[in-house]
């Protein structure tokens, strides 16, 4: 049985697809498909700077293959308050829950997970982003932005009716702020159809198309 990468590239079909990793944390999925297709062109984002060091000691043996981009993509060109997470004991160096969206159910759903210092990064549109990297046509967008997702799709709209494929996490409880529903996403994508959901208890992740392409 294929995995979420395997079967993602067996529906891209595509040698050296273009892939959006936006939330890229430590490049754990970039690195599972570099090794799926090492002729990918890789595009990573990811705003906080732990989790951007251990992305450059992790990904050391796939740096020339990847560029990385150390900043948030959101609604606007500038700047924002990220809240960097962090958990109790031996969570303590948690950062996969860290985001541009102040955290809200979270705080009760993974009560052992902290946001204690919020810090200012920099955010790029992402429709301003891809046309200053002159990409016309994204095969598949790989985006764990912790229920940023509106302020992506606000700010992408023209990027993403190029896009092939998205694959983003969801939760219909409002975790973050703002988040948004599952059904609220589909409503920002109507020529996007769900291909499959994983869901999990609390949030889950759903594989997405784009019908008019």
């Amino acid at each position: 049985m294929l995995n979420v990468h395997e079967y993602i590239i067996s529906l891209i079909r595509k040698p050296d697809p273009v892939i959006l990793d936006i939330g890229c944390n430590d490049g754990a999925d970039s690195q599972r498909f570099l090794r799926l297709c090492p002729k990918a062109q890789l595009y990573c984002f990811e705003p906080d700077p732990r989790a951007v060091a251990r992305f450059k000691q992790d990904m050391n043996a796939y740096l020339d293959d990847v560029r990385l981009f150390e900043f948030a993509i959101s609604d606007r060109n500038g700047s924002i308050e990220f809240h960097p997470s962090n958990g109790d004991g031996e969570a303590k160096e948690w950062d996969l829950s860290g985001s541009i969206r102040r955290p809200k159910n979270h705080l009760a759903e993974y009560d052992w997970v902290r946001f204690d210092c919020p810090i200012s990064v920099e955010t790029r549109r992402l429709d301003d982003w891809c046309s200053e990297a002159n990409l016309n046509q994204i095969d598949l967008i790989w985006m764990d932005v912790q229920g940023a997702e509106s302020d992506v799709i606000a700010a992408g709209r023209q990027t993403l009716g190029n896009t092939r494929f998205i694959y983003t996490e969801y939760s219909d409880k409002e975790l973050y702020e703002g988040q948004l529903s599952l059904q609220a996403i589909l409503d920002l994508l109507p020529s996007f159809e769900v291909v499959t959901k994983y869901p999990r208890e609390v949030e889950g992740d759903v594989l997405l198309r784009n019908t008019s392409l």
